[in-house]
């Protein structure tokens, strides 16, 4: 079982470059020209676009706008790629002729999509994670593979369930090889979407990403904590205001869990937090500075249970209730080794669900 911390996508990208050229070594030119028109319309663009193609549209081209319009700029996405800079800019120019329309505004600083360059770039994304999924399932059914399983999840889930489940999955299929990326859940709910990763575990949103589908596991709620022998657990009745005397240890400020604890606060009234500590990992990551000092921080309630030497700082207004599941892109493909580990994982989190 292999863990990466944090979330590392070059590998996967790297794969899904070979998977494209897999896929262009068995497409050749048409023999004689070809038509294919495309309707799409867009409120980023308010009208509807017309693509007429003709002729063949080359793989890497749409490759290097992907790159190019990732890196924001030409010089950086050959450093990436190892091509060079004309290759790209040539690629680039060749999809905009071939499409009939320009997908880059050119600048000093770099090159931005144009509205109708964001449309063509989120519809090209969803091609290439296809293309993909339709390499990966042609090599299992070809080799037989039982195969890789690519799983995103938070450091405090990690310690809970999540361990015991990917055991129990080994021990079943011992050929299988899992690929574990520990990280916050805004990074896991972009690597998922990116085709990075098979399988997200993290807190689901109330109102679904219609490119993800969620399967529940078992409903959980943020806290806040401290060290059992905190200063605060000492008084008699805890408000929201009494929690403004002492510094956080909370994520970064574009963190959901970070986001509900400063609009809590601005809804009481109260100023933000003090945040003496920032992370871009999980507070759980980081629960010895917890231990050793006063900083107060969030951490799910069933976390906390299963830690020594750590107290919930019991107020109403301070709980933020949320549903721990299981996320997988719709309509990609899984491989029977992802089915069975989100079957395991039901499985292992049914004891959440009776309590």
């Amino acid at each position: 079982m292999e863990a990466v911390h944090p979330p590392d996508s070059d590998a996967a990208r790297h794969a899904g470059r070979q998977g494209w050229q897999q896929v262009r070594a068995f497409l050749t030119p048409l023999p004689t020209p070809t038509v294919l028109t495309v309707q799409h319309s867009s409120p980023m663009i308010g009208t509807s676009v017309s693509i007429t193609r003709r002729n063949h549209m080359r793989l890497e081209d749409l490759n290097y706008f992907l790159e190019v319009a990732q890196a924001g700029h030409v010089g950086r996405a050959s450093e990436k790629l190892g091509q060079s800079q004309p290759a790209l800019t040539k690629g680039v120019q060749r999809l905009e002729q071939e499409l009939g329309i320009q997908l880059f505004e050119r600048n000093a600083k770099g090159m931005t999509l144009t509205s109708a360059g964001s449309v063509f770039f989120e519809r090209v994304l969803q091609v290439r994670s296809s293309l993909d999924d339709a390499i990966k399932e042609a090599n299992y059914l070809h080799l037989g593979k039982i195969g890789l399983v690519r799983v995103g999840v938070p450091a405090s889930i990690l310690s809970m369930f999540f361990s015991e489940a990917c055991t129990e999955l080994i021990k079943q299929r011992p050929a299988a090889h899992i690929q574990i990326s520990i990280g916050l859940n805004d990074s896991l709910y972009s690597s998922l979407r990116l085709g990075d990763l098979d399988l997200c575990i993290a807190a689901l949103a109330r109102k679904g990403d219609p490119e993800f589908e969620q399967i529940p596991l078992f409903d959980d709620e943020l806290v806040v904590i401290a060290r059992d022998r905190h200063p605060l657990l000492g008084r008699r009745s805890l408000r929201l205001a009494d929690l403004c005397d002492y510094s956080w240890l909370l994520p970064n400020a574009n963190v959901v869990a970070r986001r509900l604890v400063e609009a809590r606060f601005a809804e009481a009234g109260l100023p933000a937090p003090n945040v003496a500590m920032e992370t871009n990992s999980s507070a759980a990551a980081l629960l010895s500075v917890i231990h050793s000092s006063d900083l107060l921080t969030v951490l799910g309630r069933r976390s906390v249970a299963q830690t020594q030497g750590l107290a919930i700082l019991e107020i109403a207004s301070a709980r933020w209730p949320r549903s721990i599941g299981v996320l997988r892109r719709k309509d990609a493909y899984q491989s029977p080794l992802a089915e069975r580990l989100i079957e395991i994982l039901l499985e292992r989190s049914q004891v959440y669900r009776d309590t």
